[in-house]
């Protein structure tokens, strides 16, 4: 082919978003379980024969940085070993995966004996086995006790079931209707992804391979000229975890972004040594961590593909928390890439302030509940991740009640939780003063409250943002602290950020989720926007003295600045 044509190139690009999209649509519609129909807890992209990331969806924005090099991983070992019908599974993280509930499906598409690329969908299943319902426990400290360990193999070999694997699968998870219907789930969509790509190349034929190269050098150009316009120099975040579960000392995630020309380099040397609890994790997912936050700050028309990547460069000590060493524990690493994410957009905000938020809530809070319940012990795994708020930014308020920028999840309606599980939601609402003042303030936190109607049960609560609360931006404040508490025979306690213990019947768990870091001097907030925030119940009067010096008239409620 001679030259690409624009309208060609733009139709193919459209189309292959439009694969993605229709694979997430497919899986969130056939998935069994609520954390991937309802939580949105999955991801889909397609891939070119050599494991370049070609288009994906707006799903787990966390997952997908990471495919690259499980890509390689399956690539590697199947290279003279994959044919029509083959489908691959993993989820070893130290072996091309993330953390064991989340499980790679890999299914190679091929006109012919051609590999033409790759349908990849990533979910998070409900349990994967391990000494803990569910198999996400942060207290865990080594990756043999969070569950089943699949390296990667055929799921399906030339289109024949391997019964091996899956019984396999079925005798080692607690709920295995739930987790082989998910993986029926992801084999559907995986499908879909192959039969709209066989149809592109029966249209585009050969030229399509020039067609992808160019998307994904389009995709490069666009990231390196966005760089080019940064100053160069060296930029330097530090933040913190509030300690794995067993040690309360805090635990740095250290950042330097180094803009040299049009490329970035970005080094997390400083960051704590790998730790004993299951917050580690894999270069991989801080590689993916790192990604999605610079492309924050990039234009919207980039389109999201591997072309961005060849742009930055990410290095970790080996031995570190964002790199550990085997056997470390993973399971709760999701916590560690939220970190990876503050930390690196504290950094580029001191080089693109006005495309960069505050802090937001600090990623989501897990609440895992399970056992047994009824006279016929049946098995429940209950799992709510509570997505927050964002932090402010250099024109808007934070926004309340949304997913963390990394993920684009949903919170899990009350609904839902409480037709499937012996759990009372007493309370969901936004948390009053949470969010930091600034000219534009950070969106308020959740708070959940649950009481337990099963006799007895596993609470594994993840949480964070405790004693380091979401930082603001150019003098905006840091949100609210988050808290966890737990009500037995009418007493109140407060429980630490991370915590795994049993609970019996009446046992009333709450959790009030940090807010959104603010963004600019409180002193320059439009009055009306505090007199709005008042009368809507997301501050109080008494807050709004403090961070705002704002006092109503008397008689009329009017309201004024006071100095």
């Amino acid at each position: 082919m001679s030259a690409i044509d624009p309208i060609t190139f733009a139709v193919i690009k459209s189309g292959l978003d439009t694969i993605v999209d229709d694979m997430a649509y497919a899986i969130m519609r056939t998935a069994r379980s609520p954390i991937v129909r309802d939580v949105l807890d999955y991801s889909v992209t397609i891939c070119d024969a050599r494991g370049r990331i070609l288009s994906q969806a707006k799903t787990v924005a966390l997952h997908l940085g990471a495919v690259p090099d499980a890509m390689d991983v399956i690539i590697e070992r199947f290279r003279d070993d994959m044919f029509p019908g083959d489908v691959i599974v993993l989820n070893d993280p130290y072996d091309g995966g993330m953390h064991l509930p989340d499980i790679f499906m890999f299914k190679p598409i091929f006109s012919g004996e051609r590999l033409l690329g790759f349908s990849v969908v990533i979910a998070h299943h409900c349990d994967v086995g391990g000494r803990v319902p569910g198999s996400n426990a942060s207290d865990s400290t080594e990756i043999f006790q969070e569950g089943l360990r699949i390296a990667p193999m055929k799921l399906y070999d030339r289109g024949v079931a391997n019964k091996t694997l899956f019984k396999i699968i079925e005798k080692n998870v607690r709920l295995p209707d739930l987790v082989l219907g998910d993986l029926d789930a992801q084999y559907a969509t995986c499908n879909i992804g192959e039969w709209e790509m066989l149809r592109l190349f029966e249209r585009y034929g050969d030229e399509l391979e020039a067609y992808f190269d160019r998307l994904i050098d389009y995709g490069e150009e666009l990231t390196r000229k966005a760089i080019a316009g940064w100053p160069d120099g060296d930029y330097t975040f530090t933040d913190y975890i509030d300690g794995d579960g067993f040690s309360p000392a805090p635990i740095p995630i250290a950042c330097k972004i180094t803009v040299r020309g049009d490329h970035l380099w970005v080094d997390f040397a400083g960051s704590s040594p790998q730790v004993k609890g299951a917050i580690n994790a894999t270069l991989s997912f801080v590689k993916s961590s790192t990604y999605l936050t610079i492309r924050c700050a990039l234009d919207q028309d980039v389109p999201n593909n591997a072309g961005v990547y060849r742009c930055i460069t990410v290095t970790a000590p080996e031995g570190s928390i964002l790199n550990p060493r085997m056997p470390a524990p993973v399971a709760a690493r999701a916590l560690t890439g939220y970190r990876v994410v503050d930390t690196v957009m504290g950094a580029l905000a001191q080089i693109a302030p006005q495309r960069l938020m505050a802090a937001g809530e600090g990623g989501n809070t897990v609440v895992a509940i399970g056992g047994y319940h009824g006279p016929e012990r049946k098995p429940f795994v209950f799992v709510d991740m509570i997505n927050g708020a964002w932090g402010g930014r250099s024109d808007k308020d934070g926004i309340e009640g949304i997913t963390n920028p990394s993920q684009n999840m949903s919170n899990l309606p009350i609904e839902t939780i409480e037709a499937r599980y012996p759990i009372i939601m007493e309370e969901y609402s936004l948390r009053e003063d949470s969010g930091g003042a600034g000219q534009y303030r950070g969106g308020l936190g959740l708070i959940r409250q649950y009481r337990i109607l099963a006799d007895n049960a596993i609470l594994q609560l993840r949480a964070d943002r405790h004693e380091h609360p979401p930082y603001g931006l150019f003098g905006g404040q840091a949100a609210a602290s988050s808290r966890n508490l737990l009500k037995q025979d009418g007493e109140w306690r407060v429980l630490p950020a991370k915590v795994t213990l049993e609970i019996g019947k009446d046992t009333v768990i709450r959790h009030e989720q940090a807010g959104g870091g603010g963004w600019g001097d409180p002193a320059k907030r439009d009055p009306e926007s505090i007199a709005a925030d008042l009368l809507n119940g997301k501050t109080s009067p008494a807050q709004a003295v403090a961070d705002y010096r704002f006092q109503p008239k008397p008689k009329t409620g009017d309201t004024d600045i006071s100095s």
